[in-house]
C-alpha cells in the first residue's frame, strides 16, 4: 500500500535529534512556558519574517485569538464581515463565527483553488473589517490586488497559513504578508507536531501582547486578568520538536516540488485535471489536488491498487450541518471542486517510484 502520509516515515528522519531535544525538555522539569517555547517563537518568527510569534494550542485557537484580539481592540465588533474564501476547511469558518462575527464567501479560481480576488471588491460593505485569506493545499492565495483592496478600504489582511509553511510570494513567506497569520502546526502538516499546536505571527506588538493575554486565561500577571481569556498554549515538547522539524523545512519543500513536477509532467489521462501552479516558489505542496468528475470511482480504484488517498474536502462549509442557514447558498465553482477533489500521496519520504507507479495507474483509468 502506497500511504497517502507516512508520518512515521516522517518522523524516523529526525529521529536522534527529537528524541535527544524531548528528553532535555523531560529532564528539565519545566513543560509550560519555558525555554523550548521562547527559542520555537524566536526560530519560527524569524523563518516567516515577522517581529512576533505566540505559540498557541493548535491552528484554530490561532484564528480565533487573532479576531478576538482586534474585538478587544475595539477594531471589530460583532456582527462585523469577514471576507473568506468558500472553499476553505471549516476551521477557518469556525473561527469568524465563534466571535460573532459574519464571513462573507467569495469564490476562488477553478485552476488554482485559491479565492479569487476579482471578486472580492464587489462584496465590500461598510461592516466589512477584514480580508481571510487561505493558502489552501499550500499555495499562495495573496495578490497585488488583495493588497490594494485592504489598503483601499482599511481593511485588515489575515491569513490563514495553516498548510503553507514556507510558503513565499515574491521574496516573503506566507505568515508574514498581511496584518496577522494564523499557523497550524497538526501533526501532518509540512511543519507538523506529533500532536496539536498552532501559532499567530505578526508585526503589531500590541496584538500579539493581547494574543498572549488571552492565550494565557487573560493574564499577563499572574492571578490578574484583564480579558475573559481561555487555555491555548503550545507545550515544551511539542516546541522543542517543532524546532528540530524547522530546520528541515525548506529541504522537505524541494522533496515535495520534485514529486509534484513528477505528477504534473507524467499525469497525461484527461480524465484527470492537475493543478495550475504560475509559481514553484510560490507553493510548498501541502496537498497534491486533481479533480475528477467520477472522483469517488477514481478513488476506489486507487484504492484496489493499493494506493491510499484523501478528499480535501467533501463538503463545503456553507453545506455543513452546523451552517443550516448558509445551507441554501450557491457557489458552483466551490461546489464543483468539492465534489471532484482527490488527494494524491504527498510527503518528502515518497520515492519515485512509487509516485512513478501512483502515475502509471491513474494514466490507466477509464
Amino acid at each position: 500500500m502506497i500511504k497517502f502520509l507516512e508520518l512515521k516515515k516522517i518522523t524516523d528522519k529526525y529521529s536522534n535529534e527529537i528524541h535527544e531535544a524531548v528528553a532535555k525538555v523531560i529532564d528539565s522539569g519545566w513543560y509550560l512556558q519555558g525555554e523550548a517555547v521562547a527559542s520555537l517563537e524566536i526560530n519560527y518568527a524569524q523563518y516567516i519574517g515577522t517581529k512576533y510569534c505566540v505559540g498557541v494550542a493548535n491552528g484554530l485557537d490561532a484564528l480565533i485569538l487573532i479576531l478576538r484580539a482586534y474585538i478587544e481592540l475595539g477594531i471589530m465588533k460583532k456582527g462585523d464581515e469577514i471576507i473568506v474564501p468558500a472553499n476553505t476547511f471549516i476551521a477557518t469558518i469556525l473561527a469568524i463565527t465563534e466571535n460573532g462575527l459574519v464571513p462573507v464567501f467569495v469564490e476562488p479560481h477553478l485552476d488554482t483553488y485559491q479565492i479569487d480576488d476579482a471578486r472580492i471588491e464587489a462584496v465590500i460593505t461598510e461592516k466589512t473589517r477584514a480580508i481571510m485569506i487561505v493558502h489552501l493545499y499550500g499555495q499562495c492565495a495573496y495578490t497585488a490586488n488583495i493588497g490594494e483592496l485592504c489598503r483601499k478600504y482599511s481593511l485588515k489582511l489575515i491569513e490563514d497559513n495553516a498548510q503553507a509553511h514556507g510558503c513565499k510570494f515574491l521574496d516573503k513567506h506566507t505568515g508574514s504578508l498581511g496584518d496577522a497569520a494564523g499557523h497550524s502546526f497538526y501533526p501532518g502538516k509540512n511543519l507538523g507536531a506529533l500532536g496539536d499546536a498552532g501559532a499567530v505571527t505578526t508585526n503589531d506588538e500590541q496584538l500579539a501582547e493581547t494574543i498572549r493575554s488571552l492565550a494565557n486565561y487573560g493574564s499577563t500577571q499572574k492571578y490578574v486578568f484583564q480579558f475573559t481569556g481561555r487555555n491555548s498554549r503550545i507545550d515544551e515538547i511539542q516546541a522543542a520538536i517543532l524546532d528540530v522539524k524547522l530546520k528541515y523545512l525548506d529541504e522537505d519543500i524541494l522533496q515535495r516540488r520534485k514529486i509534484a513536477q513528477y505528477y504534473i509532467e507524467n499525469i497525461v489521462n484527461p480524465l484527470i485535471v492537475i493543478p495550475v501552479v504560475p509559481n514553484w516558489n510560490a507553493h510548498v505542496f501541502h496537498i497534491f489536488p486533481v479533480r475528477c468528475n467520477r472522483r469517488d470511482e477514481l478513488k476506489k480504484y486507487l484504492e484496489k491498487n493499493d494506493i491510499q488517498t484523501n478528499i480535501h474536502y467533501p463538503i463545503p462549509p456553507h453545506k455543513q450541518e452546523c451552517y443550516k442557514e448558509w445551507n441554501n447558498l450557491l457557489f458552483p465553482i466551490t461546489e464543483q471542486i468539492h465534489r471532484e477533489e482527490l488527494s494524491l500521496p504527498m510527503s518528502p519520504v515518497l520515492t519515485i517510484d512509487e509516485v512513478s507507479y501512483v502515475v502509471n495507474k491513474l494514466n490507466e483509468f477509464v
